[in-house]
């Protein structure tokens, strides 16, 4: 039985996982957990045109990559999903590195807004899954901002300002949940993540082992 499960876990196609919420929401929090408890579940790597910064680690944090090499792997269309940033830094979703994971049968995990949502999903269709986390009210999110102490003052008031335009996104999205409880809203997460594990068009190897229960229905005496 044991080899029969293995068999079908390795010959899944994994699952992309594209998470968003405004900040505050507990996003980061809630990634974290669920990467944490899920040793299947994988953080993709983005690779970046900003210089790394103390602490960070190449091939952990980011890949740190030149202008030249960004518009390099834009040409060979080697990105799920790609930004330039206000700051003018470049980040960019790389193909190679998300299918290495879902090809074996791993699942990834995203941090990424509706934009980005919505390149992946041109791309890699059905495969990606998103999920949508809606603060308990506008209050509290101001509330958390102020307490985690990350932040300047203006810092949370320019958070506070466009809130309510990246909440507008939130019908886009496959799965809608609000973050009253964060044990909660992490045990209903790993509920919509089982439940896509197991969806009949995932399950590659189910069509092998079928085939081999019919055939040995139809070989055996009863």
């Amino acid at each position: 039985m044991a080899d029969i499960i293995d068999f079908l876990n390795r010959t899944r196609q994994g699952v992309m996982f594209v998470i968003e919420a405004p900040s505050g929401t507990g996003k980061t929090t809630i990634i974290k957990e669920l990467l944490r408890q899920d040793k299947n579940l994988k953080f993709s790597v983005s690779v970046t045109t900003r210089k790394k910064r103390e602490g960070e680690l190449e091939g952990v944090d980011y890949y740190y990559i030149s202008d030249d090499e960004y518009d390099k792997l834009l040409k060979q269309d080697a990105f799920y999903e790609y930004v330039d940033s206000q700051y003018g830094n470049r980040y960019g979703t790389l193909k190679s590195e998300v299918d290495g994971f879902i090809n074996t049968g791993q699942d990834v995990i995203f941090d990424m807004d509706w934009i980005g949502m919505h390149q992946i999903k041109s791309k890699a269709k059905s495969k990606v899954v998103s999920i949508y986390l809606l603060p308990p009210s506008i209050k509290e999110v101001k509330k958390r901002l102020e307490h985690r102490g990350t932040d300047s003052v203006d810092v949370i008031a320019q958070r506070m300002s466009v809130i309510g335009e990246k909440i507008k996104h939130w019908n886009e999205f496959d799965y809608v949940l609000v973050n009253a409880d964060l044990k909660e809203t992490i045990e209903n997460i790993q509920n919509i993540i089982s439940a896509e594990r197991l969806k009949r068009r995932r399950q590659r190897g189910l069509k092998t082992f079928v085939g081999q229960l019919i055939k040995e229905a139809q070989s055996e005496q009863f």
